[in-house]
C-alpha cells in the first residue's frame, strides 16, 4: 500500500465511522423526525447542514474541473449555483416554510387543492432527485477507483451502502447531523491544499487574491497552446448558452426538493431565514476558492505535461490513466505529450479528476491528498443522502399514505419510507456505475428539469393567487416532458444529436422548458375555473412576513 493510499484509506474511516455514529445516535421512530428532523434544527447546523446537502461532488470535485478547462465560461456553475441559492432563500423558502408542510409534492398538492397536482410532483420529484443523485455516484466511484484502486463499480457499493446506514436509520434527523460534520470535513479538505498551492505559486496564502495573478500568467500559456485567453468570455461556450445554462441552475436551484425541504426542518419561519443567510456564508467558503483552485490545477497541469517526453511524467499521470479518465495518445510516435487545441491533441483529461488530482499534480504530501479524497465523498454523500430522502418521503408520504393506504399507522409510513430509500440506493448505484455524462452535467440536467417543472409551480403557487391546479398539472408535465425528452436527445452520452433549437445544448434547455410552463401554467388557469376563494386568501396572507397558519388540503 502506498503512502497515498495509507492516508486516504484513514480519512475515510475515520470519517465513515463518524458518519455512522451520528446515524447511530440520532436514530427517529417518528414520521416527523424522519421527514424533517422534528423542525428543531438550530439555524446554525442547519446552515451546515444546508450547505453540505447543496454543494454535491458537483461544487466538490466537478465545479473547479469545468472552470479549470473552460475558463471564464465555466463561471457559469458558480454564477448559477449561487445566484440560485440567493433566489431561493430570499423568494421562496421562507414562504414555503410558513405554509408547515413536510415536502414540496406535499405543498403542491395542498396549495392547488388537487391529489392529481401531488401525485405529479411526487414523481417530478422522484425523477429529479434519480438524475441528480447519479452525479454523485459516480463521484463516489470516481474517488474510490482512483485512490484505493478498486473497480468503481466497486467504490460506488461501499457508497451506497454507507448512505443507506444514516438515511435509513436517521432519516432527516441523522442525514442532517451527518451533513454538519461532513461539511466540516469537505470545507477543510478544499481550503488545505488551496491555501498550500496559492502559498507555492505566488506567494500569497489567500486563494481568492492569488487566484488574479495566476489567472494572467494562464492567459499567455493557454493562447501558445491555441487555447484561446483563459479569462476571454465565449470562447468554449456561446453566449446564448452561457446565459441559459447559467438561468437553468439558477432557478433549477430554486425549485430543487432536497434544498428546499431543509427549511421545513427549522424552528420558525424567522429560522428558516436565519438557516438561509448561514448556509450562504458557508457556501461562500468553497465557492469564493473555487475559481482559484480551477486556476492553479490548470496552471500546474499544463506546467507539468505539455511539452515533457511522456517516459518522464510523474506517477500520477498513470495513476489516473489506469482509472481511464485521463489518456494519452502519442500521434506522432516522439514520446513527447502534445498538449493543444484541435486535432494534434494527444492528451484527454476528464475535468472530473482535477480537484482530486490537484494536491497531487503540485505535490502535495500524501495526508493532504487522502483527506481531499474524504472532502469529496463526504460532499457526494451529504447530497446523495438528501436526494434519497427525497424519493423515500415522496414515495411513502405523498403517494403511499395519501393514495395507496390512507389509513397506515405512523410506523407503517415509516417502513416504507425506509424500503423506498433502500430501493433508491440501488437505482442510484446502478447510475452511479453508468452514468450519461460528466459529474457536472448530469448534475446540470437535474437542475434544468427542476426548473421546468417545480420552479413556475412553486413561483406562482406563491405570489399569483389565480393560479389553479389545472395550470399547475398541465404546466409541470409540459415542462418536465419537453425538458427530458430533449435531454436524451441532445446529451452526448445519451443518445447525442446535434442540438436542433438554435444550438441550445442539454445543459441549458432547461429555461425553455420553464418558459413553456410558466406560460401553459397562466393560460391554462385563467381558462378555467378559480381556486377556491378561501384558499385565495390564504395565498394572499402568506406573503406577509409574520404570522403562520396551515393550509387546507382539498380532494
Amino acid at each position: 500500500m502506498t503512502n497515498v493510499q495509507l492516508w486516504t484509506l484513514v480519512f475515510i474511516v475515520l470519517t465513515f465511522g463518524l458518519y455512522i455514529g451520528i446515524a447511530i445516535w440520532s436514530r427517529v421512530s417518528t414520521t416527523s423526525g424522519f421527514y424533517v428532523a422534528g423542525q428543531g434544527v438550530p439555524s446554525v447546523f442547519n446552515g451546515m447542514a444546508t450547505a453540505a446537502d447543496w454543494m454535491s461532488a458537483a461544487s466538490f470535485i466537478s465545479m473547479a474541473g469545468l472552470i479549470s478547462f473552460l475558463g471564464f465560461d465555466g463561471a457559469i456553475y458558480l454564477l448559477g449555483w449561487t445566484g440560485g441559492y440567493v433566489l431561493l432563500a430570499l423568494l421562496l423558502a421562507p414562504y414555503l416554510r410558513k405554509f408547515g408542510k413536510f415536502t414540496v409534492p406535499e405543498f403542491i398538492g395542498d396549495r392547488y387543492y388537487s391529489g392529481t397536482a401531488r401525485v405529479v410532483a411526487a414523481l417530478c420529484a422522484i425523477v429529479i432527485s434519480f438524475v441528480y443523485v447519479a452525479g454523485q455516484m459516480s463521484g463516489v466511484g470516481i474517488a474510490f477507483s482512483r485512490f484505493l484502486q478498486v473497480d468503481l463499480a466497486i467504490g460506488v457499493i461501499v457508497g451506497m451502502v454507507i448512505v443507506a446506514l444514516y438515511a435509513v436509520l436517521g432519516g432527516m434527523k441523522g442525514i442532517t447531523y451527518t451533513q454538519v460534520a461532513q461539511y466540516l470535513v469537505l470545507i477543510i479538505a478544499y481550503t488545505i491544499p488551496a491555501v498550500a498551492i496559492a502559498l507555492t505559486l505566488t506567494g500569497n496564502p489567500v486563494p481568492q487574491l492569488a487566484f488574479g495573478e495566476i489567472a494572467s500568467r494562464l492567459d499567455g500559456i493557454e493562447v501558445d497552446l491555441g487555447f484561446g485567453e483563459y479569462t476571454s468570455p465565449f470562447t468554449n461556450i456561446s453566449g446564448l448558452n452561457v446565459f441559459l445554462i447559467t438561468a437553468s441552475l439558477m432557478c433549477g436551484t430554486a425549485g430543487l426538493p432536497h434544498v428546499i425541504i431543509r427549511f421545513y426542518t427549522s424552528k420558525s419561519v424567522r429560522g428558516a431565514r436565519w438557516t438561509g443567510f448561514f448556509a450562504l456564508l458557508f457556501i461562500a467558503i468553497l465557492y469564493t476558492s473555487a475559481p482559484a483552485v480551477a486556476a492553479f490545477a490548470r496552471y500546474n497541469l499544463i506546467q507539468t505535461v505539455s511539452g515533457q517526453p511522456y517516459a518522464d511524467l510523474p506517477e500520477w499521470v498513470r495513476n489516473w490513466e489506469a482509472t481511464g479518465l485521463l489518456t494519452f495518445n502519442d500521434l506522432d510516435g516522439d514520446g513527447i505529450v502534445t498538449y493543444t487545441a484541435g486535432p494534434d491533441n494527444e492528451l484527454t483529461i476528464n475535468p472530473d479528476i482535477i480537484v482530486l488530482a490537484n494536491p497531487e499534480i503540485a505535490g502535495l504530501p500524501g495526508w493532504v491528498i487522502g483527506i481531499v479524497v474524504a472532502g469529496g465523498l463526504a460532499a457526494a454523500l451529504s447530497t446523495a443522502s438528501g436526494l434519497l430522502l427525497v424519493i423515500g418521503s415522496s414515495f411513502s408520504h405523498d403517494i403511499y399514505k395519501r393514495f395507496i393506504n390512507p389509513n397506515a399507522s405512523e410506523a407503517n409510513e415509516l417502513i416504507v419510507a425506509r424500503i423506498s430509500v433502500l430501493l433508491g440506493i440501488l437505482v442510484a448505484g446502478y447510475l452511479g456505475i453508468n452514468p450519461p455524462g460528466f459529474v457536472g452535467e448530469v448534475v446540470a440536467f437535474a437542475f434544468g428539469l427542476a426548473a421546468a417543472s417545480f420552479f413556475p409551480a412553486i413561483v406562482l403557487g406563491i405570489f399569483d393567487k389565480r393560479t389553479n391546479k389545472q395550470g399547475a398539472i398541465a404546466g409541470m408535465l409540459v415542462g418536465i416532458i419537453f425538458t427530458a425528452t430533449y435531454i436524451i436527445l441532445t446529451a452526448p452520452r445519451i443518445l447525442g444529436m446535434e442540438p436542433f433549437l438554435f444550438g441550445i445544448t442539454a445543459q441549458g434547455i432547461g429555461p425553455v422548458g420553464m418558459a413553456l410552463s410558466f406560460l401553459v401554467t397562466y393560460i391554462v388557469s385563467r381558462m378555467t375555473a378559480p381556486p377556491p376563494v378561501e384558499l385565495q386568501e390564504f395565498v394572499e396572507n402568506i406573503r406577509y412576513p409574520r404570522g403562520a397558519g396551515a393550509a387546507h388540503a382539498h380532494d
